[in-house]
């Protein structure tokens, strides 16, 4: 394959794992109410992963005060990662 789709590729593989893990630390930050989301290292995870979110969260409504849209959010990153990761090659490990 053309070397400059390789490297297109596999960038955006790691883009969409490290966008991944932002997204799991979001969840896991979400379990703890006291965390305030507009103190600096908070709030740049909420501004770069909520846009992301309120995709899903605009048509999967929290059942229960439970927020599944998530679990659908990472379905589909994890997906598209595996995509571009195909399409990179074996020079990646993801």
């Amino acid at each position: 394959m053309n070397p400059a789709l390789d490297l297109i590729f596999s960038t955006l593989a790691a883009f969409f794992q490290i966008y991944f893990v932002l997204l799991i630390i979001r969840i896991l930050l979400s379990w703890f109410p006291n965390v305030n989301w507009y103190d600096p290292p908070f709030s740049i995870v909420s501004q770069l992963t909520d846009p992301y979110l309120n995709i899903f969260r605009s048509f999967i409504p929290p059942l229960g005060g439970i927020d599944l849209s998530p679990i659908l959010a990472i379905f589909l990153l994890q997906f598209i990662g595996q995509f571009f990761s195909s399409l990179s090659g074996p020079a990646l490990g993801f």
